[in-house]
């Protein structure tokens, strides 16, 4: 009888293909478990849950713009000169806030990749006011306002009592306070110069800010009041008399006649004389 003997190396080998699928897959599936089992090792908190992603607020959403709008109004008041937004030359020295206002609730505003803010024409970042948002990059390119208020905190004069109009106020009239500069769009007056001699244009409360729009210059003579005039020129001055015809208002012009008739324009000194420069 013939026997058939088959070495060891012959008898290891598949029998054929699926054999030899089979022991692949079983490798392949080995080789998973094993490197699954590394990454635990060197880092086990990313085998223990997913890592959740961050809740971000869509850009047109009311509380973003908002903010947008907030951090912008706060970087250009801090930035910007005491004039590069119309705010008075003597505002450096102010304790300047701002509050933005909520956008209406009642808008549905598309999406938006990038939103603007800026400041509408004719508008300044005083008092009350408006800053402008619109859409850069969106479907829709939509434009809102939202209200803003501004402000600025710093020493002026004060009322002591109330205060007829008319009344020339002395320095014993006022004191200084801390107020608030932009709740009026009228400048303040912060030096006494400003405000001693002149009167004020309408009743005055007490504990009310001195402005420039609250007062005018006192009157220091009626028309028809017989006033010294001072004629000066280059190296000379020379001093007459006329009639004045109209109310005399200390700095401001008066109309003169002399007394050969000639009528002349001449500014008010005081309640006696005007002068004439040629």
């Amino acid at each position: 009888m013939l026997r058939t003997s088959l070495s060891p190396r012959t008898a290891a080998r598949p029998l054929d293909g699926q054999h030899a699928f089979v022991r692949l897959r079983s490798s392949v599936a080995a080789c998973g478990w094993l490197v699954a089992w590394l990454v635990a090792l060197a880092c086990p908190a990313a085998m223990a849950q997913p890592v959740a992603s961050t809740p971000v607020t869509p850009l047109h959403a009311p509380q973003a713009l908002r903010a947008v709008a907030q951090d912008w109004v706060d970087r250009v008041l801090s930035e910007s000169g005491a004039t590069g937004i119309g705010r008075p030359l003597q505002a450096d020295s102010l304790r300047i806030q701002a509050e933005l206002g909520e956008p209406d609730a009642r808008l549905r505003l598309a999406a938006c990749a990038q939103v603007e803010p800026y400041l509408p024409p004719n508008t300044r970042l005083w008092g009350k006011s408006r800053v402008g948002l619109r859409c850069l990059q969106g479907p829709v390119r939509w434009n809102i306002v939202l209200p803003v208020t501004v402000q600025a905190f710093g020493q002026a004069w004060v009322l002591r009592d109330a205060v007829l109009p008319g009344t020339p106020l002395q320095l014993e009239h006022a004191m200084q306070a801390e107020v608030d500069w932009a709740q009026q769009a009228a400048a303040v007056l912060t030096e006494p110069e400003q405000w001693v001699g002149r009167v004020p244009t309408r009743p005055l409360s007490a504990g009310h800010t001195l402005r420039n729009s609250d007062l005018r210059a006192a009157q220091a003579f009626a028309a028809g009041t017989q006033v010294r005039v001072l004629v000066q020129g280059p190296g000379f001055s020379v001093a007459s008399s006329g009639q004045a015809l109209g109310a005399g208002v200390l700095g401001q012009i008066v109309r003169v006649r002399m007394d050969n008739g000639r009528v002349l324009s001449a500014e008010v000194l005081d309640g006696q004389t005007v002068r004439m420069s040629l």
